[in-house]
């Protein structure tokens, strides 16, 4: 018997000091003609169910090393570009060091792989389309080059669009960045071998916020090997004036910290020329003044971004996650040079003036986002709690002088002024989100709260003359408080052919804008339900339809409600309306889908109050006034086609058409206050073709057609566009180097002209900027470049209605 014990605890303690001891695992991996392969994946896994245990990735020379492996049974792997070695079962007791893991390289099967995964994808959810772009030739863009491919995006003026709305930009469900100029630059130089895919968002969920309309969320792929990969990527582009562009990415990662750092550095000069043209009528509506007027605006600027990201694995369960944003755009100098000939009804000259506009803006963006992740033990189930902190100043030092001359040119007066403004913002959000499955459903549920804190100034000063239009008397302070506190439900149920999704989100909103100098104050206090019902049928694999219903809220920008005005000279100003209120919508599709190669798509979409762009000509004073207004009504629908089809095996050719009406019902201020419709019946065509020009898939090329007939812009209809763009790309040294080539506006026919045409009102307006160009890109990778990250900008609609000057 005390043998037996002796035998029992001698066993019990070599087992545990077993269970205490790790070992490592040392190879290196090659392929069949014994050639090394630098930074291939190495994965080991469980034996009994192949689950993660841990990974690394070989060096330079192949080798690589696993550190701390604790006795089991194992499956030892590595990987390379799509395709992996023979699993190799290893019973750990010891260190082991393995020679050679070998991985298939022949090259009839890269060819195999380039032809089948050049594809593109569309996927229908109930809430969502998904366009799975991993692995094909056109994620050899960049991410914003993606989402101008992406079926059901129209792009207009830079905006991206979907169904009429301008879409807002997530990554990783995390919003990117403010302004629509500064998400083109940020995606620009993000690389689209990262994307996964990129999600259109029609009708937003109740987990989203009910403002800001459609969604567009990019989604990066995922990786569970640690290493650290590091790339430089930088551009030239020739327009009227060279602009470059220079950033550096590096990402780091441990089994339990992720670590994502980046910063880019853009240099801009750009010129834009605007032509504009008033008929100023009298009480017959006669033509009784015409107004040309040509502007030439020299815009510098070097705006600077940084973010940093971590996350951190506290263990399975827990998590936190810090995500920061930095924005500079110091010293922008902003020089306009304005001529105006002024003739009378017959055409006959009856004097010019000139105007010297010049303005020094400088913009600071900061932001802070704090999430914690706690899974529950209920596989599945999780709880999270984010904090966010954005500030934004913006100012912006103005000088504006005219000289005014007869029709023999000789002088009559002058006139000018200075202007000084100033914007802080500060936006406080909390937020709780709770997810669980029930059976075959799932269940989301969670509350937010969000503060903004906006406080304005400008001051008139330094006269030179007097006008009718701006004086000392308009300097004016302006703050504004908005609370909103929401709530939402959301469930998902799953059966054999269907799918349905519906939820509903509740928000509570108390806002105060007062201004010191009109002696005014603005409230507003009110709670809004927004529903929505999404609901998929598939008969069969290659068919299916669709439903969705959706309510949302378009709460004015910041900007817009400040009741200051901006002079492009004394006779032709912006001016904000403090007096402008959320609007509402309801929208409607349905969509029928056969092989997920062709769509129909039918919407409807009640824009209720709409708070749209509206320019009204004073005919008396001879002034034009740009300002945003809520509309009485508005409404959109159309019939949308997409195709998505592989030719031949190095050729995909996607087609969007949409063909709609627009209509939106205003006061005409200028017009005695009498309602105007205005309406536009259009048609928007994309058709892009990729090719594959090399056998191993490492030359690219894109040639792309967009056209646009017409289109509704407040209280301006556009007249039609065209731009046709072609582009290259090549990957050198294995994708550690890409370069790529790119024209655009090759016709130059992408600068529309905007005329609105109504009652007493008669003018328009054509703005050319820089659409045309050729544009050279380079990105160095360095390190495990083939890791992904975890790059994501940051989520928050609050800090999407901060508004830069365009």
């Amino acid at each position: 018997m005390k043998n037996l014990t002796f035998v029992l605890l001698s066993v019990s303690l070599i087992s545990g000091c077993l269970t205490g001891q790790t070992f490592k695992i040392t190879g290196k991996v090659v392929d069949e003609q014994n050639q090394i392969i630098p930074y291939a994946n190495i994965l080991l896994l469980q034996a009994s169910d192949s689950t993660f245990v841990k990974g690394t990735s070989a060096d330079d020379n192949g080798f690589f090393e696993l550190m701390e492996v604790a006795p089991d049974l194992y499956l030892l792997q590595a990987s390379y570009v799509g395709r992996g070695s023979e699993p190799r079962a290893l019973d750990i007791a010891k260190d082991v060091s393995l020679g050679a893991l070998i991985i298939p390289l022949e090259s009839n099967e890269l060819d195999e792989v380039v032809v089948t995964a050049q594809r593109p994808k569309l996927q229908k959810l109930p809430d969502r389309l998904v366009f799975s772009v991993e692995n094909t030739v056109i994620s050899q863009g960049n991410s914003w080059d993606i989402l101008k491919s992406t079926p059901g995006v129209i792009v207009a003026e830079d905006r991206l669009l979907v169904r009429g709305q301008s879409a807002t930009v997530y990554l990783n469900d995390r919003k990117v960045q403010l302004s629509g100029q500064e998400v083109q630059d940020l995606l620009q130089g993000l690389s689209g071998t990262n994307i996964k895919s990129v999600e259109v968002i029609g009708n937003p969920p109740a987990s989203y916020d009910a403002g800001g309309g459609p969604i567009l969320n990019i989604v990066t792929s995922k990786s569970i090997v640690p290493g650290y990969k590091g790339s430089i990527n930088g551009s030239y582009t020739q327009a009227v004036f060279p602009k470059y562009s220079l950033g550096t990415s590096h990402y780091y990662k441990t089994d339990k910290l992720h670590l994502f750092a980046n910063y880019t550095i853009n240099p801009q000069k750009e010129l834009r020329k605007t032509d504009k043209g008033i008929h100023f009528m009298d009480d017959t509506n006669s033509v009784f003044s015409q107004w040309d007027t040509h502007y030439e605006r020299n815009n510098s600027s070097q705006s600077q971004n940084a973010n940093f990201i971590m996350d951190y694995d506290f263990d399975d369960r827990n998590s936190v996650g810090l995500t920061s944003n930095v924005l500079f755009n110091l010293g922008e100098d902003q020089e306009t040079r304005l001529t105006n000939t002024m003739r009378n009804g017959l055409g006959q000259l009856d004097s010019t003036f000139t105007t010297r506009n010049n303005a020094v803006l400088d913009n600071t963006n900061l932001a802070f986002d704090l999430t914690y992740v706690h899974r529950l033990k209920k596989e599945g189930a999780k709880l999270s709690v984010n904090g966010h902190y954005t500030h934004y100043n913006g100012q912006t030092l103005q000088n504006l002088s005219s000289e005014y001359f007869d029709a023999s040119g000789a002088f009559l007066r002058d006139f000018g002024f200075d202007s000084d403004s100033e914007q802080d913002i500060d936006i406080f959000t909390g937020q709780v989100d709770y997810a669980t499955p029930i059976g075959n459903a799932s269940l989301e549920t969670g509350a937010k709260i969000s503060s903004i804190a906006s406080e304005s100034n400008v001051d008139f000063f330094n006269f030179n003359g007097s006008s009718n239009t701006v004086g000392p008397s308009q300097s004016d302070n302006y703050t504004y408080d908005e609370k909103v506190y929401a709530a939402y439900f959301s469930m998902v149920k799953n059966w054999e052919k269907w799918s349905v999704k519906l939820g509903v989100r509740g928000e509570l909103t108390e806002a105060k804008g007062i201004s010191e100098t009109l002696g005014e104050t603005n409230t507003q206090d009110f709670f809004e339900p927004f529903p929505s019902l999404y609901v998929l049928y598939s008969p069969s694999e290659k068919h299916s339809i669709s439903f969705d219903y959706g309510r949302n809220v378009d709460r004015p920008k910041y900007n817009d409600l400040n009741p200051f005005r901006f002079f492009f000279n004394e006779n032709d100003y912006e001016e904000g309306n403090p007096g402008l209120v959320p609007s509402f919508s309801n929208n409607f599709n349905l969509n029928y889908t056969i092989n997920s190669e062709y769509f129909f798509d039918i919407y409807y979409r009640d824009n209720g109050r709409n708070i749209s762009y509206l320019v009204f000509q004073d005919n008396t004073n001879q002034t034009l006034v740009e300002l945003k207004q809520n509309v009485l009504e508005s409404k959109s629908y159309g019939l949308d086609f997409t195709l998505s089809k592989t030719v031949l095996s190095a050729w995909v050719l996607y087609a969007y058409t949409s063909f709609f009406h627009e209509e939106a019902t205003f006061l005409a201020a200028e017009s005695g206050n009498v309602p105007y419709t205005n309406e536009v019946d259009g048609f928007y065509g994309y058709l892009s073709n990729y090719l594959t020009l090399s056998k191993d898939g490492t030359f690219t090329g894109e040639v792309t057609a967009t056209y646009l007939s017409k289109f509704l812009f407040g209280s301006y209809v556009s007249d039609e566009q065209l731009n046709l763009t072609l582009g290259l790309r090549k990957t050198l040294f294995d994708n550690r180097i890409t370069l790529s080539l790119a024209a655009e506006d090759i016709l130059e026919k992408y600068v529309p002209t905007y005329r609105s045409q109504y009652l007493n009102q008669d003018n328009f307006y054509r703005r050319r900027p820089e659409t045309q160009f050729i544009r050279f890109g380079f990105t160095y990778n360095f390190g495990n470049f083939r890791l992904e990250d975890n790059q994501r900008g940051i989520d928050k609609k609050e800090r999407d209605r901060l508004q830069s000057k365009d």
